[in-house]
Order: structure tokens, then sequence, then C-alpha cells
């Protein structure tokens, strides 16, 4: 189960330096139900190759994760639809062991953007969470938690399809 807020923000947070910084790349098969492939390279790390199934949900939805080899990812991203849309993501650390993920998709295209999310234990932690006991009122200050049209799959209809 992924329980996950989400914010529209502008540029990098007021926190200190990233703990990670992964190079992305994704596309989607489909975004009823949400299947997506990634490849996610950590700078100065390893590369994986990850396919998500997405349930309905807003605040929580059902989510499974499955690794696949480099070969079956790209034979996957040959039957996509359009091109992958690429993503830089950066990780923060946060107060109670909750992380903060900032990302930047289609850096230089004019549909550029960033948000961010914070993954959650349970529905209760995630309501009750409040941005401003880590510094980030302000940054945090456009929610879009569960608002229509905000996902990375509807952004993949709009921009690429």
């Amino acid at each position: 189960m992924e329980i996950e807020r989400k914010w529209l923000v502008e540029g990098l947070p007021p926190l200190e330096k990233a703990e990670k910084v992964f190079r992305m790349d994704q596309g989607y098969l489909t975004v009823r139900p949400t299947v997506r492939i990634r490849r996610e390279a950590l700078e100065g790390g390893d590369t994986h190759y990850i396919l998500c199934i997405k349930g309905e949900g807003g605040l929580s939805r059902r989510e499974v994760e499955m690794e696949l080899t480099p070969a079956q990812f790209g034979e996957l991203e040959e039957i996509l639809p359009a091109a992958l849309i690429p993503k830089t993501q950066w990780r923060y650390p946060l107060p109670g062991g909750l992380t903060l993920e900032v990302n930047q998709v289609d850096r230089g295209r004019p549909t550029e953007f960033w948000y961010a999310e914070v993954e959650f234990p349970t529905e209760s932690a995630a309501l009750s969470w409040d941005p401003e006991t880590a510094g980030l009122g302000e940054y945090l200050s456009r929610e879009v938690t569960g608002q229509k049209g905000q996902s990375m799959g509807e952004y993949w209809v709009r921009t690429r399809l």
C-alpha cells in the first residue's frame, strides 16, 4: 500500500544537501490502471529497472513493484506509445524517519515542473503531518494530494500522447 501526500513546488527545498539523487526515466503502458516502467539511476550508484502497477486512490492506493532486467525494460520501452519522461529526484531526510522526495520533470522543456511527495506508514500519520514541523510550511503550501489530473500518469497523457 502506498500512502503519500503530494505538493507542487518551485525548485529545491530550504534544506541541507540531499541524501540521495536519482536520474529517472519513466513511461506508461496504461494509466487506467497505472502500469509504469522506470529506470532509476542513483548518482554514484546502481541503476534499477522497475515495473510498477498502481490501483485507484488518492491519499492511499495499492502499489505493486517488481524489479526488471535491463533487457525486459528495453522490451517494454519498445512498446510504449510515446517517449519516456526524464526526471531528477532529490531525497531529503525529515524528522520522524520520513523522506521528502523532490522531483524535477522534463527539465528544459516548456512542460517542465516540480513536485514533492512524502510517503507515510499510515493514513492517520499522513493526515496529521504538518509540513511546518519540518520547516517546510511555505515550501509545501500547494498540496495536490488526490486532485484529479495531478498524477504523473495524467501528465504523460497530456504531454506525450
